[in-house]
Order: C-alpha cells, then sequence, then structure tokens
C-alpha cells in the first residue's frame, strides 16, 4: 500500500471514530429535521378550475377541506393573487417558465401541437441543473410533442397525463395523451385518479431521500368530467353541490397524505408549499367565485384571482395574511430565490416574495400586472382595472371600492384611462404574435361573454355546446 492510501485511510478511521464519539449517547431518528440552513424542497400544488371561495380558507361554509385549511393556518394566505391567463394551458405556462407566456407565443388555449418553445427554461430545467430530483405528476397541458414532454422539460420523473382532460376513472383504451403514464410508459391503475397521484406524491418524497426535490403536483381535481367515488358520494349524499364536494373531499384528503408524510420524514419546516388554482372556477363544474365577477375564461376577478397559500415554516411565520398584488409567475423566482440559486439572466417577470412576508420589504410585489388572450386584453395598476375588448371597448373599475367590478369608471376617470392604455401598450410591444388560436367559434362565445358582463348582463351562453349558442350560429 502506498504512503498517499495509508495517510487517507487514517484520515477517514480518524474521522469514522470521532463521529461515533460524539454520537455516542445520541440516537439518530430517521425523521429528525434537516438543517434549517439546507436547501428547501418545494411543492407546487396546482388545483384545477377551483373556485374563488370553495375552500375553508376562503370562507366556504359548505365544502370541507381541513388538510388545505391547515396548510392555510401554518402558512401565508393571499388575498390579491393572480394567475396569469384565465385558462388552463397558458396559466401553466406562465407559471413553469415564471414569465408571461404570451412572450414566446403560448397565449390562446390548447397547445396546436407546438406546445412551450424549445429555447424556454422551466423552473423545474433549473432545479434539476442545481441537483435537485424534480418531479411532476397529474395534468401537464403544456404540449404533445417529445419535445414537449416533461421529462425533455427538467424532469426526472413524470407521473401523469399529457391532455388537458381525462376521466378519473381507469379507461379501457386509452389515447396516448389521456392514458396515465410513468416516464413515457402506460400505468394500468385500479381506483381513483385523486387518490393514484396523492399517493404517487408521497411515494417520491420518501424516494428523494437526503437530496432535495422540486415536485410539481398538478391535479385534475376539480376539473370535469365531474367524477367521484362512491364512498364519498355517499358522504355527501345530501349536499346541494354534491359531487364537488365529493371531489374536493378527495382532493383534500390527498394534500393531508403529503403534509403528513413531510411531518413523519422530518422535513416540513424546511419545505416550501404553494397551493393555488389554475385559473377561477369554471361555469360547468359547479364551483363558487363569490363576490368576484366572471368565471374561468374571462377577464374579470373570478377568472383569475385565485386561492394561494404559501408555506415555509423555517423562514415565514404562519397564520398570516398578505394583501399585497401577487402573481403565479413569482413562485419561479420565489423558489429559486429560497434556494440560493442565481437567476442566471433568465428575465422573469415574477418576483421574490419572501423579502415581502418576512417584512423586509413593504408595499406591493408588483406594481402593475397584465393578461390578454387573443381579443381580450386586461391592465391593472395599483386598484385600477381596465378590461378591453377588441371592436367593442374598454372599462375601468376601482377594486378597492369595487371588486364586483359592477361600477365602470371609464368616462369618469380619463387621466387613469390614459395611464392603463399606456402601460398595456408598452408591455404588448414585447410580446410575440400567438402561435396559435382557439377557432371562430370559441372567439364568439369569448366575445358574447365579455360583452354581456362589461355591460352587467347575464350571458345567454358560455360555452359552444350550449344550444342559445348554436342557435345564435
Amino acid at each position: 500500500m502506498s504512503i498517499k492510501k495509508i495517510v487517507i485511510l487514517c484520515l477517514v478511521l480518524v474521522s469514522v471514530a470521532s463521529c461515533k464519539s460524539v454520537n455516542k449517547n445520541k440516537e439518530v431518528s430517521s425523521n429528525e429535521p434537516k438543517e434549517s440552513s439546507s436547501q428547501p424542497n418545494v411543492i407546487v400544488i396546482l388545483v384545477d378550475d377551483a373556485g374563488y371561495v370553495d375552500f375553508g380558507f376562503m370562507g366556504s361554509e359548505d365544502l370541507q377541506t381541513p388538510n388545505i385549511d391547515r396548510l392555510a393556518k401554518n402558512g401565508v394566505k393571499f388575498t390579491d393573487a393572480h394567475v396569469s391567463a384565465t385558462v388552463c394551458a397558458p396559466s401553466r405556462a406562465g407559471l413553469i417558465t415564471g414569465k408571461y407566456q404570451q412572450r414566446f407565443g403560448f397565449e390562446a388555449n390548447g397547445t396546436a401541437g407546438i406546445g412551450l418553445s424549445d429555447d424556454v427554461v422551466t423552473v423545474a430545467d433549473v432545479f434539476k441543473k442545481n441537483g435537485y430530483n424534480t418531479y411532476a405528476l397529474g395534468k401537464w397541458h403544456l404540449g404533445e410533442d417529445n419535445s414537449d414532454h416533461p421529462n425533455q422539460r427538467g424532469f426526472d420523473n413524470f407521473y401523469g397525463f399529457i391532455a388537458g382532460s381525462r376521466s378519473y376513472f381507469p379507461i379501457k383504451n386509452p389515447s396516448k395523451e389521456k392514458m396515465l403514464q410513468n416516464n413515457g410508459e402506460r400505468v394500468v391503475f385500479e381506483g381513483y385518479m385523486t387518490d393514484v397521484l396523492g399517493n404517487q406524491s408521497v411515494k417520491y418524497i420518501e424516494e428523494s431521500k437526503d437530496k432535495p426535490f422540486f415536485m410539481y403536483l398538478a391535479y385534475n381535481a376539480v376539473h370535469t368530467p365531474m367524477h367521484a367515488k362512491k364512498e364519498d358520494l355517499e358522504k355527501f349524499k345530501d349536499h346541494s353541490r354534491k359531487v364537488l364536494a365529493a371531489m374536493t373531499w378527495s382532493l383534500d384528503e390527498n394534500v393531508g397524505k403529503l403534509m403528513d408524510k413531510l411531518e413523519d420524514l422530518g422535513i416540513k419546516d424546511n419545505t416550501i408549499v404553494y397551493f393555488l388554482s389554475d385559473n377561477g372556477g369554471a361555469h360547468n363544474n359547479d364551483s363558487k367565485t363569490g363576490e368576484l365577477k366572471g368565471w374561468k375564461g374571462n377577464k374579470f376577478e373570478g377568472g383569475h384571482r385565485v386561492p394561494f397559500i404559501m408555506s415555509w415554516p423555517n423562514k415565514i411565520k404562519g397564520n398570516k395574511t398578505f394583501n399585497g398584488l401577487t402573481s403565479s409567475l413569482d413562485i419561479f423566482a420565489t423558489s429559486i430565490a429560497a434556494a440560493n440559486i442565481d437567476q442566471e439572466n433568465l428575465q422573469l417577470d415574477g418576483v421574490n416574495l419572501v423579502p415581502y412576508l418576512t417584512g423586509e420589504k413593504l408595499g406591493d410585489p408588483h406594481e402593475s400586472l397584465f393578461w390578454k388572450k387573443l381579443e381580450v386584453s386586461a391592465a391593472r395598476i395599483g386598484d385600477y382595472k381596465m378590461i378591453t375588448l377588441n371592436n367593442y371597448g374598454s372599462v375601468l373599475y376601482n377594486l378597492k371600492d369595487d371588486l364586483g367590478e359592477t361600477n365602470n369608471l371609464f368616462s369618469i376617470e380619463p387621466n387613469m384611462v390614459d395611464t392603463l392604455q399606456t402601460n398595456y401598450k408598452n408591455w404588448e410591444k414585447t410580446l410575440m404574435n400567438p402561435l396559435w388560436d382557439e377557432g371562430k367559434d370559441w372567439l364568439k362565445v369569448s366575445n358574447h361573454v365579455h360583452q354581456s358582463l362589461m355591460e352587467n348582463k347575464e350571458a345567454a351562453f358560455k360555452d359552444i355546446w350550449n344550444p342559445a349558442f348554436k342557435k345564435a350560429k
């Protein structure tokens, strides 16, 4: 044996002996917390089409969500939080890239076979590059090409489905897009999709062991089809929103499984957990938006203001409410800042929320936010918001005084109109043209809905399947 090897061996033996001496009278538990200085784990729990007031922490009195409410109590509840789009796919594109999705042409719903631009960087890309295990579960809806597959967008493991929706129960011969898969290989499952995804999320956390992880847990609940387990339907058999109540209960149970596992492993305090909906409640799933006007698919508050929680016990005191203007775009910037990862000239539109939640910074994280999908746009500065429908006109609201968006101030406050229009046009100049649209039928629905709501009228139809729409054609 060489002298160098002998020296190294001696050093190793001394180190081991020292460790044994230090830990001689100490039991090391498997669920002992990691050091607070270590990089945090990050979990994004994204639910689908949930109503703004359909959780206990948001004021619901008829839907039971004890586990999600517990998460809110241990963290921060945001009252003025928004997603970057009012429909599924572009909202997810904004969240996962940390920038307005219109910057890379992902403006309309669906993906048109194009999906995410090949050169756009996802939050999973960044975490994977910096030594994290990365997991995506559930609904993807960000492209169907091989280049759009989660395994090609920064995720080590994907356990979910590519399409925008599917049955919650097994499908005999599913399409490639609707099949449940594990990294491209079909998974034949039994039971209920929400449970299957919840169980897998727990399994991934156990498998990550000592390596930090980033998990994107995108439940398809409570998106249509309205499917629930028999036992949950029985539990809520007399409920006025029976199926939604049962679906929400199952969702909550599985969030509880996840939180319990973090607790059991001793890593809850150093895990950042976000909980939010991808857009406002849909008109066809029995959801409620409370005093907010509108629903999924339109630019009123009911379309893009969402329930939003952030929990990180090591750094942020729980049982807090934050009223500053916030966006789902902030998840990317906040998460990598918390992990001490450099932004690497990513040019993110989101901001780090942590200083605002610890009191290091005061005021609103955003002075302004913008929305755009094809012919409809909206701009928010401070308390004021303007919605514009091309070839029709605009409405202006003061959300502080009129959260329900009924009192149009457009002709009363011309200076604010000018300010919003100027800021919106400057933002619009930074965007690409949309790479696809949604077809003339959905364009007609959108025009009708927005015009009706701008006039404080009830929309005659809200989708292309309504008999009133077919008659109007």
